[in-house]
């Protein structure tokens, strides 16, 4: 894909797009914005969305559709068995992944407890390059355990690396021939690596791994709910695959693994999710599960106008000039905020902009949970929904001891072609402001603390009256603004 410069030097990522719906938003004021944060136990999943100025909490089920999406869900056949809507659907996916057997389900995290049923048993280890939270809920739930295996790389928060999400072979190996095999549930290999900065693996190294499981005979499962940031990056950084399209790229990834499955709130721009799959065995063994828990088989929980959305939306992954938004933007984001001295993970990943709140508020120990506490004070400053992606998102050990992270990140999502560069350009500037100002920002303490998914539900106050210091500095220097 050629790019596209501006005759005056600068340099801005350009929407190829037009926006044909809209939806109005509204900025409270800063003290209504403390009131609200209090409110929400200063766990941005607990606000009301009405007091968002710009969601940034995630991607999830909130990337904006296209007309042909809209179009597409007039058409839908609902029903219960042998909907036409579903062939489409399915034919679609053998398509773009090359498999011939798809299960439907209503969302990614339905389709881990499907696996972690289907093949997670007491004992049982899941190597992977990264956890995602829901996925190592599940397989913890059944009895098994994870080991994250990426490369010594993939968690330095500043590294140009360009496939931080890479899986570390030699302790692949190490840990197959440690446990043995018959102890290896399967490997899973996360695209673009959610909780780390939206890191991508490369084609090489999925290679590699398929390798490795061949040798010992191990399952390997891709989670493709961040497939498209990863074909990007794979196309702009593996010197092999810059000649090859998408669709190319994506056949030779799903060639190598023996189930893909995916959540279509994030891979789509739709909503639902699946498990896809060449094996007939491992198809039988899971599709019981799909109408126990989820629907019948050719619905799977799945509105059919989310089916048939879906359908057009994984024909639009295939194209480089609707995919590249999304990173191209967060890029923009990234650097702009670097050229402010403000702390990110780079190289710029998929998903969104991630903030290192270790170095951001340096002064909050880990215990005190400081991406956190930036979350709650960055939608004082301004309004903007972060998610916390550190020591708030473990859970604590069987003994009731904090598990600290290996990061401390607040995740600023940039959900497709949702938001304009304007409103990307007040996030920076506001987050600019709270950096200069930083110091006043204290630690958060649990009132509430949930056993399982803490981050979802939890509660928290400050430790201190920080949070009102802040807005007061914040009218000093925005005396009539909002």
């Amino acid at each position: 894909m050629s790019k596209i410069r501006f005759f005056n030097g600068e340099q801005i990522p350009l929407e190829m797009h037009k926006v044909r719906i809209v939806q109005k938003l509204e900025l409270l004021p800063v003290e209504k914005r403390l009131e609200c944060m209090k409110a929400a136990g200063n766990n941005t999943f607990l606000l009301n969305n009405r007091d968002v100025f710009m969601d940034m909490l995630t991607d999830s089920g909130v990337n904006a559709m296209s007309d042909r999406q809209q179009a597409a869900m007039l058409v839908a056949d609902d029903s219960y068995a042998g909907s036409e809507t579903f062939v489409r659907l399915e034919e679609k996916i053998r398509e773009i992944f090359g498999t011939e057997f798809f299960l439907p389900t209503h969302q990614g995290r339905a389709c881990e407890n499907i696996l972690a049923q289907s093949f997670v048993t007491s004992g049982f280890i899941v190597p992977m390059n990264y956890h995602f939270t829901t996925t190592k809920a599940h397989i913890i739930l059944n009895g098994g355990s994870v080991e994250e295996i990426i490369i010594d790389k993939g968690i330095e928060v500043n590294n140009d690396h360009p496939f931080k999400g890479n899986m570390d072979i030699d302790k692949l190996k190490s840990i197959i021939e440690e446990h043995g095999s018959e102890k290896i549930a399967f490997v899973r290999m996360e695209a673009g690596t959610n909780l780390i900065g939206g890191q991508p693996f490369s084609l090489e190294n999925l290679e590699e791994v398929k390798e490795v499981c061949n040798k010992y005979g191990i399952l390997l499962i891709l989670d493709a709910s961040l497939l498209a940031d990863n074909l990007h990056f794979i196309k702009e950084r593996e010197e092999r695959c810059k000649s090859m399209s998408i669709r190319e790229i994506t056949l030779a990834l799903s060639s190598l693994c023996d189930i893909i499955y995916f959540s279509a709130r994030k891979l789509g721009f739709a909503r639902g999710g699946g498990i896809c799959t060449n094996n007939k065995e491992l198809y039988m063994k899971m599709r019981e599960l799909i109408t126990l828990y989820e629907g019948f088989l050719t619905y799977g929980g799945m509105s059919v106008r989310e089916m048939e959305a879906l359908t057009v939306g994984l024909d639009e992954t295939m194209d480089e000039n609707v995919i590249n938004q999304g990173p191209d933007f967060i890029s923009f984001m990234t650097d702009e905020l670097i050229k402010n001295g403000i702390p990110v993970v780079t190289p710029a990943g998929g998903l969104g902009c991630h903030i290192d709140a270790m170095q951001f508020v340096s002064h909050i120990p880990q215990e005190e949970y400081p991406a956190g506490a930036l979350g709650a004070a960055l939608y004082i400053a301004s309004g903007v929904r972060g998610m916390e992606r550190g020591t708030m998102s473990e859970q604590r050990d069987e003994d009731g001891n904090e598990v600290v992270s290996n990061m401390e990140l607040l995740r600023l999502a940039m959900p497709r072609r949702v938001f304009t560069l304007s409103q990307v350009k007040y996030a920076i500037d506001r987050i600019t402001w709270l950096h200069k100002n930083r110091h006043l920002i204290g630690g958060l303490k649990f009132v509430e603390e949930p056993k399982n998914l803490r981050f979802f539900f939890g509660r928290l106050e400050a430790t201190s009256d920080w949070q009102e210091k802040l807005v007061e500095k914040f009218r000093q220097d925005f005396p009539d603004s909002l």
